[in-house]
């Protein structure tokens, strides 16, 4: 758990040297550029603006599930999605889905997230799903725990499906950690006491806000769990009229 004093102390000293694109005038962009209707729709949709506060902020976290770790060779298997801001979590909206993958489900994928080849041999592929998944991400701003995965599989899995991939800011739970547990451990006296950056799994970040053990790895679960995760972030080293320009990617 967090002191009151580390709490001012990262709030005030929260800074990541991250070249940011405006995403505002991206999505204008790509709007006319997007071949898919689908696609397009999404980014006609629109994003708020990097003004906005985050007490204003539609979020959204969004979890997958794959064969493996390499966006280039390997596939979604599921996707959960948790629609929240930072005062609320409205699971009602939640969705879950099993997606047949492009590629073949190792037994040791299995072993991890507990879908097996029976469940991907009967569900849709991720083209079927599509437009009821960007539907639910349209105008929110996509909250994941390292963003690689989701930004990379979903990039690559639309390319490979419809010929073009899709492009979304993320607010990444695992960078904001791992950069506030970098700042509380800088300073000579630190280095000379030992002092290490804490662990930026999903599940360590979580016990260090008093937030409950989840099983993982499972994509609904996971997409719960990073959304409450944020949300302690946010208590604990922000203000609510922080601008979400600060803590997008």
């Amino acid at each position: 758990m967090f002191s009151n004093r580390s709490k001012q102390s990262a709030s005030a000293h929260f800074t990541r040297n991250i070249p940011v694109p405006d995403w505002h005038l991206r999505f204008k962009n790509l709007a006319q550029e997007a071949q898919d209707s689908r696609i397009k729709s999404y980014y006609q949709a629109g994003i708020i603006s990097e003004e906005i506060p985050l007490s204003e902020v539609p979020f959204v976290a969004l979890d997958f599930e794959t064969t493996g770790l390499n966006s280039e060779i390997d596939d979604i298997v599921s996707i959960g999605l948790v629609p929240f801001d930072i005062h609320r979590i409205y699971c009602r909206q939640s969705q879950h889905w099993v997606v047949k993958p492009k590629v073949k489900l190792e037994d040791d994928s299995v072993v991890i997230h507990g879908i097996t080849h029976s469940d991907v041999q009967q569900a849709p592929d991720l083209r079927r799903i599509l437009e009821a998944v960007l539907d639910a991400l349209a105008g929110k701003v996509v909250v994941v725990h390292y963003k690689n995965i989701e930004r990379q599989f979903m990039d690559r899995a639309l390319k490979i499906r419809l010929g073009e991939g899709i492009q979304f800011p993320v607010v990444d739970t695992l960078a904001i950690e791992a950069t506030i547990q970098q700042q509380q451990v800088s300073g000579l006296w630190n280095k000379l006491k030992g002092k290490r950056p804490g662990s930026v799994r999903l599940g360590k970040c979580r016990s260090r806000y008093g937030l409950p053990a989840y099983q993982p790895h499972h994509a609904l679960t996971d997409a719960l769990a990073t959304a409450e995760l944020l949300q302690a972030q946010i208590a604990y080293h922000f203000s609510p009229d922080t601008h979400i320009g600060q803590l997008w990617e």
